[in-house]
């Protein structure tokens, strides 16, 4: 029986994943293998030498010091995908709000509540305060096309504007997904010439750190509106600030609202509503708890953050796991070993990320804690389990 501790409240769903298979799981769980959390920070928490693997009910996991893990052999996973539709909603919502004073003209009638039979008239007259232009026919930029971005771009489509759409990255999977309409950018500064609304779907890392800055607001249209679903770090606050008060950024909404961009003019801020449905917390909490209890039972990595996919069907009495780091000759040191022990190997897979890599070895036959313990010793070797 393996022992979940869980962070935060947890959709009832994906606690049942656990609990249904035996699991130990709640917050005070002691010594846990695993961590199924959403928000939770666990920068500076100390883990125990049973955490195998954390789970994130969620995409982004800035909240877990990964490079820490990863160093521990301790395995993080995410939920990528699983709150897609209902960011993309919240998205559809932003670009109409974006475009027309929604917020402000709502705020406006309820004010003149109490003025009787003149409020037809009221209003009439003042709603040319709280007109805006149409989507139809506008350009939308798309950076980031994962699961959200794709869903994100493949819907402006729909309701009738031009979309281009950026990312290095992109897999195959997200290029099916993809809309044969959205017009594919080479570099970031073609999206912001021709973009009058840019989504920014992108994770945050180094290389998206202050991605909108004061020389990326310099290449946009005069009165570009801009949506993010992103991180709150992905634009320079100070950059945004300026670019809304010289009208270069016409409307500024976020998912991320912090102390600077709440003083500053045209911003709709909202409290990180984004994945903020029960349908979403549900399938990253279903998600997520899968991906846990496949690893701890089986070795399977699927939507690691820190290290390789890999799905690997049992053979054999017994399989080895080995977190290490992608250096020459691990794998045929982990085999040699084996070997000279002359155990035969049934079925093996080894898959390399960046610094690190990930060896799973199924045997005819099992191996003590001992010959575990040999292989520990060795060089560049990170973590071993033996299942």
């Amino acid at each position: 029986m393996f022992k979940i501790q869980t962070m935060n409240n947890i959709a009832e769903a994906g606690l049942e994943v656990l609990e249904k298979r035996g699991c130990e799981v709640g917050p005070e769980t002691a010594e846990p293998n695993g961590i199924l959390l959403r928000s939770a920070d666990l920068h500076g928490m100390a883990f125990g030498d049973a955490l195998l693997a954390i789970a994130r009910a969620g995409a982004g996991t800035n909240n877990i010091p990964v490079a820490d893990c990863t160093e521990r052999g301790i395995v993080v996973f995410n939920a990528p995908g699983a709150n897609a539709e209902g960011v993309k909603e919240l998205e559809l919502c932003s670009l109409v709000m974006s475009s027309r004073d929604v917020l402000g003209s709502i705020a406006y009638v309820r004010s003149i509540a109490g003025e009787g039979e003149e409020i037809p008239k009221l209003v009439e007259k003042n709603k040319k305060n709280f007109a805006g232009p149409e989507l139809l026919g506008k350009t939308l930029g798309v950076l980031g096309l994962g699961a959200t971005g794709a869903l994100i771009a493949n819907a402006a489509v729909e309701i009738g504007m031009q979309v281009y759409g950026y990312d290095p990255f992109m897999s195959v999977d997200a290029a099916w997904r993809l809309s044969r309409d959205v017009i594919h950018s080479d570099t970031v500064e073609e999206i912001f010439a021709h973009a009058d609304y840019i989504s920014l779907n992108v994770p945050y890392t180094e290389s998206t750190h202050h991605m909108l800055n004061a020389e990326a607001f310099a290449h946009m249209k005069q009165g570009v509106r801009i949506i993010n679903e992103s991180r709150a770090e992905v634009v320079d606050d100070e950059a945004m600030t300026e670019a809304l008060l010289s009208g270069k950024v016409a409307k500024y909404v976020t998912d991320f609202p912090n102390e600077r961009i709440l003083k500053a003019p045209n911003v709709i801020a909202m409290p990180h509503l984004g994945a903020c449905t029960p349908e979403s917390e549900d399938r990253c909490a279903v998600m997520a708890a899968h991906e846990l209890y496949d690893y701890l039972l089986n070795g399977n990595i699927k939507n690691a953050v820190n290290l390789p996919d890999l799905v690997l069907n049992r053979m054999g009495v017994c399989r080895l796991c080995v977190i290490h780091r992608n250096v020459p000759r691990m794998l045929t040191r982990i085999l040699d070993f084996v070997a000279d022990r002359n155990i035969n190997v049934e079925h093996m897979s080894n898959k390399p990320r960046g610094e690190y890599a990930y060896t799973v070895v199924d045997l005819g036959e099992p191996i003590g804690e001992d010959v575990a313990e040999s292989i520990r010793r060795m060089d560049n070797v990170l973590r071993v389990r033996v299942i």
